[in-house]
C-alpha cells in the first residue's frame, strides 16, 4: 500500500480523500487543512490536522495537494515544493503555470525543479479544464481522423451548479452590471489558465504555434432570474460569458479552448448548449471524418460540478502509482499515461 496525504478539503480535497480511499495500492495516512475549525475533524477514520511538518516527517510517499492556487500561486508553490523535499510524489490542479512545465516561467519551474534535485520526489499537475478534457482527451480523438483542421474543446456549464458562490459571482462575474470587469476575463487571464493547453496539444500534434490570442463575449439577463443554490441574478447583470483561448497556426485559429457559461439556461440561447441543459464537457474534431465526442459527469446526486471534480481527481489520484515507478522530476499530461481504473472498485 502507498501512504497517501490529502492536503486540502474544499470541493476537490473531499473528492480527493473519497479517490485515495478507493483506490486499492493507496492508504490513506494524513489529512491537512487549513480552516482551524477542521483540526480534529475525522476523516473515515483519518483525524485532520493543520500540522505541516509533523505530516511530511512521516514521510507519505504521496501528497494530493488540493489546497487552492487561483489566487496563492506563490503559497502553493512553497507547499508543493515542500512535500516534493520530504521525497514525496505530489498530484495537484492547483497551479495553472504547471500544466505546460515547459512554458511556466522560470520562477514558478525552477523552485519545483530544485526540490526535486533537494528531495527526489516529483509532481504532476492536471484536472478536468484545465486537465484531461483539453490535453489527453482531444489528441487521443484525433489519432483516430484521417485528417485534421482545428481541434476545439468545449466546456457548456450552468454555473448555478458551481458551489462557490464567491468564484460565480465575483472571479466570473455572474450577476454583476456589465461594465463591472470579472478577474478571470481580464486581458492574459485565460491564456494564462488554458494557454498551457493550447501548447501541449500543438506538441503532441508535432506542430508550431504563431501564438495565443483570446478573444471574450458576454451577455446579460433579460429577465431576474433566481436559483437553487445562490438566490437571484437580476436582470441586466451579465448572465452569460464566452470566451476562446486560440492556438494559432498560419493566420488561423487551429487549436480552439471555448467556454460557454451561463447563470441559467434563458440567457444567451443561441450559444452552444449542453445535452442536458446543464453541463458537459466536448471535443470537435473538424476534418475528415469530423469527430463529436461530448462528455457528462455526475457525482454528488447528479450535480455535473461535482462530476468535473472527481474526473480531475481522478485523473490525478490514479496516476500515483506510475509515477512511483518513473524518475523523479516534474511531469505533464503528455508524460504520464491515462491510467486505467479498477474494476468493481467501490466508493466509500
Amino acid at each position: 500500500m502507498i501512504p497517501t496525504a490529502v492536503w486540502g478539503t474544499g470541493n476537490v480535497g473531499c473528492a480527493a480523500v473519497q479517490a485515495v480511499l478507493a483506490h486499492p495500492a493507496l492508504e490513506l495516512v494524513a489529512v491537512l487543512v487549513h480552516d482551524p475549525a477542521k483540526v480534529g475533524r475525522d476523516f473515515a477514520g483519518v483525524t485532520a490536522t493543520d500540522d505541516i511538518d509533523a505530516v511530511l516527517a512521516a514521510r507519505p510517499r504521496a501528497v494530493v495537494y488540493a489546497a487552492s492556487g487561483e489566487i496563492r500561486a506563490d503559497e502553493a508553490i512553497a507547499d508543493i515544493a515542500r512535500a516534493i523535499r520530504a521525497g514525496a510524489v505530489v498530484v495537484s490542479p492547483s497551479v495553472y503555470a504547471l500544466y505546460d512545465p515547459r512554458s511556466a516561467p522560470a520562477e514558478v519551474r525552477e523552485p519545483v525543479l530544485a526540490a526535486i534535485d533537494e528531495g527526489g520526489g516529483s509532481l504532476f499537475v492536471s484536472g478536468v479544464d484545465p486537465g484531461w478534457a483539453n490535453d489527453v482527451l482531444p489528441v487521443l480523438i484525433t489519432g483516430v481522423a484521417t485528417s485534421v483542421d482545428v481541434v476545439r474543446c468545449q466546456e457548456i456549464f450552468d454555473y448555478s451548479t458551481y458551489d462557490q458562490e464567491d468564484s460565480v459571482r465575483w472571479l466570473v462575474g455572474m450577476g454583476q452590471p456589465m461594465d463591472y470587469e470579472p478577474p478571470m476575463l481580464a486581458a492574459g487571464v485565460p491564456s494564462m489558465v488554458w494557454g498551457g493547453q493550447i501548447r501541449l496539444i500543438a506538441r503532441a500534434l508535432g506542430v508550431s504555434l504563431d501564438g495565443v490570442r483570446e478573444t471574450v463575449d458576454r451577455r446579460a439577463l433579460q429577465t431576474t432570474v433566481s436559483t437553487k443554490t445562490m438566490g437571484e441574478f437580476e436582470a441586466g447583470t451579465q448572465g452569460a460569458i464566452r470566451f476562446e483561448v486560440q492556438g494559432i497556426i498560419g493566420g488561423a485559429a487551429r487549436i480552439v479552448i471555448e467556454h460557454v457559461t451561463r447563470i441559467h439556461p434563458s440567457c444567451a440561447p443561441d450559444w452552444p448548449a449542453p445535452p442536458d441543459g446543464i453541463g458537459a464537457h466536448r471535443v470537435v474534431i473538424e476534418g475528415s471524418p469530423r469527430i463529436e465526442v461530448t462528455i457528462e459527469a455526475r457525482d454528488e446526486d447528479g450535480n455535473p460540478s461535482a462530476g468535473g471534480n472527481a474526473t480531475a481527481v481522478g485523473r490525478l489520484v490514479n496516476a500515483i502509482d506510475w509515477l512511483l515507478t518513473a524518475p523523479p522530476g516534474l511531469y505533464d499530461a503528455l508524460d504520464v499515461p491515462l491510467r486505467p481504473g479498477t474494476l468493481g472498485r467501490k466508493r466509500p
